[in-house]
């Protein structure tokens, strides 16, 4: 089976005010995320689904972020087969700390990838 490239960007490419969607677990989030990025981890995609359809229904594309780029690759497939215009962010939390674009934690400690 072939599939076709999958639409991707490099975190400094993202649009300060792009829809960011993270899909690490719990724990990679409280570590530190992106200020205005949306937290829904992989496995609950498909179940809060609706959450994405609203945010999308203006015609916004969903920048789509893991740790590296495999589950975002995976998420952003899913939802381009859904029907919404989604990007997967090349290099993932990594990368956009290597860009040095913004970061913060739930608490008081240093943001930080896990």
């Amino acid at each position: 089976m072939h599939f076709a490239q999958l639409p991707a960007v490099d975190a400094a490419a993202v649009p300060s005010d792009g829809f960011l969607l993270d899909v690490r677990e719990d724990d990679e989030w409280a570590a530190g995320h992106a200020a205005d990025a949306l937290h829904i981890p992989m496995g609950q995609v498909v179940t809060r689904f609706g959450e994405l359809t609203e945010a999308a229904a203006d015609g916004r594309r969903l920048f789509v972020v893991c740790r590296v780029g495999g589950r975002s690759a995976q998420v952003t497939q899913y939802l381009i087969g859904q029907g919404l215009d989604a990007v997967n962010v090349d290099g993932g939390m990594l990368g956009w700390n290597a860009a040095g674009r913004p970061m913060i934690t739930d608490g008081d400690a240093e943001a930080f990838v896990l």
